[in-house]
């Protein structure tokens, strides 16, 4: 799927922010998932604790991965799953692709998974003539405009309902009304034709349970249960880091993931799923693949700075809760995942830090996304780890070094930081309007395009500071000796118990 032109984060993020529709659309759809959150868990009553306590669960089991991975494996095959390994993105689709041709696939019907965007898996059926169709919503309509997702869970946030009748329209070869009942009603109509022919169904996974081999799946329209259920055979994408070790666990993952998603007790569907079908099943594939996906996440294991990465359980709630993500939307991220987790997320996962550079500044720094994260990664801490790393590989840009040298060599002398605030306010003079700075100069024109900067004051905080120490001093006036003996009644009295007069 194409994403937006432009080279980098600079550029898209500039063509997002002259489209109107776009911020408010975003801006409406993640003030209402912040909302639903905020009332979920205030109605939770102990939600910090139970933030802890899944962190405490996810830390643990990335710590100890291989061990949980071998087990998750063990008992996976034990179910007669056949499970696959991928070191590398290309790896899973080449795998399920062998898979498909090996049994003759013509269609396969996918339900809602990041990780298969991420190893860009419908691309990879398409080019060897294999129809692969979403069947999540969200992403039946962006699959129908060629773009990939701008929101981990809402990957339409950035379409209306005239855009998406239109390109309903244009696949129902008829005119379409702008009515949400008629647009899903036709889209419904049309995927239950693709979950009775498609040979297999490719889905995601939110949890693995190591315990039991146990793959879950979390959704609101019913889908994904026919995603696997329906075909004969079943693929299921799951990036490595995925695991759980109980289903006792899964109690704690299942309170904070659609809390912190949609703001929901509870999904409408959890999916439980373990082994292919069984004698006594009255449904479910025949046969039935796992392909556990590497892709650079072994890369976060032992790195002291980035293996709380791993803990993600891609609730998306720290986009909603990011003004930057609110302001520019997900396709200005140049990865697969948006928002602080994808600009954390997308260099982790390439080893091309050249071609990442500015996705790290591509955020504020103010921690809303850690806070509202509900397993407690510290990604605005991380943000400062990349653009560290960034300096020390040499990837950062002349002008940048020069100017980040001159402040250095302005902040550590005085006298020279007191002539550039003088030499500033005298040079503001001719950009200040209204207490602002809003002209479009140098430097400057990348902030005041779209925000003002207040104007220096006259006076600096030490010279205010100065002339209101001195004229304190010259308006003291000593304690007289009626005041005294006051004040040592009022003690006395205190002492005593007794009251102040």
């Amino acid at each position: 799927m194409s994403k937006p032109q432009g080279s980098n984060v600079k550029e898209r993020a500039k063509a997002a922010l002259q489209d109107e529709f776009l911020i408010d659309a975003v801006k409406f759809t993640t003030e209402r998932l912040k909302n639903g959150k905020k009332a979920a868990t205030a109605e939770h009553g102990n939600w910090e604790e139970w933030r802890e306590r899944g962190r405490q669960i996810r830390a643990h089991t990335v710590a100890h991965l291989d061990h949980y991975l071998s087990r998750f494996i063990d008992n996976a095959r034990a179910q007669g799953v056949h499970v696959h390994f991928a070191p590398e993105g290309k790896d899973a689709a080449r795998i399920a692709l062998d898979i498909a041709k090996h049994r003759g696939a013509k269609s396969v019907v996918k339900s809602k998974s990041m990780v298969s965007e991420e190893v860009h898996i419908n691309e990879a059926f398409e080019q060897i003539g294999i129809e692969s169709i979403e069947s999540d919503l969200g992403e039946y309509i962006i699959q129908l405009a060629n773009e990939p997702p701008s929101h981990i869970i809402i990957p339409a946030i950035h379409k209306n309902r005239r855009q998406i009748a239109e390109l309903l329209s244009k696949e129902a070869g008829e005119t379409l009304p702008p009515e949400t009942k008629v647009l899903a009603g036709f889209a419904r109509r049309k995927l239950r034709d693709k979950f009775l022919e498609a040979d297999i169904g490719l889905t995601g996974c939110n949890f693995g349970i190591a315990e039991t081999g146990t793959v879950v799946i979390f959704e609101n329209e019913g889908n994904a249960r026919m995603v696997s259920t329906v075909p004969k055979i079943q693929i299921t994408l799951m990036g490595m880091e995925r695991l759980i070790p109980t289903w006792d666990d899964l109690e704690v993952m299942a309170t904070l993931l659609p809390r912190s998603a949609t703001g929901q007790k509870m999904t409408m569907y959890m999916s439980g799923i373990t082994g292919p079908r069984r004698t006594e099943d009255g449904d479910g594939p025949e046969e039935m693949h796992i392909i556990i996906v590497d892709n650079g996440r072994s890369l976060q294991l032992g790195d002291p700075d980035f293996q709380e990465l791993l803990n993600c359980i891609r609730c998306g709630a720290c986009l909603n809760a990011c003004p930057v993500y609110r302001h520019i939307g997900g396709h200005s991220y140049p990865g697969t995942y948006s928002g602080p987790i994808g600009a954390v997320l997308t260099p982790a996962l390439n080893k091309n830090a050249e071609e990442w550079r500015d996705i790290a500044n591509a955020s504020s720094l103010c921690g809303a996304c850690y806070e509202a994260c509900p397993v407690k990664i510290p990604l605005h801490d991380m943000l400062v780890y990349l653009r560290n790393r960034k300096v020390e590989r040499g990837v950062t840009a002349p002008g940048e070094k020069m100017a980040m040298k001159g402040f250095k060599m302005l902040m550590g002398n005085h006298a020279w930081f007191e002539r550039a605030v003088k030499a500033g306010q005298l040079g503001q003079k001719l950009l200040v309007r209204g207490g602002v700075i809003k002209s479009r100069i140098g430097p400057l024109g990348g902030w005041t395009a779209y925000r003002h900067i207040p104007a220096l004051p006259e006076k600096s905080f030490r010279e205010q500071w100065a002339k209101l120490a001195s004229e304190a001093e010259h308006s003291f006036k000593p304690m007289t000796d009626e005041m005294k003996s006051r004040m040592e009644k009022i003690v006395q009295d205190r002492e005593k118990g007794g009251r102040q007069p």
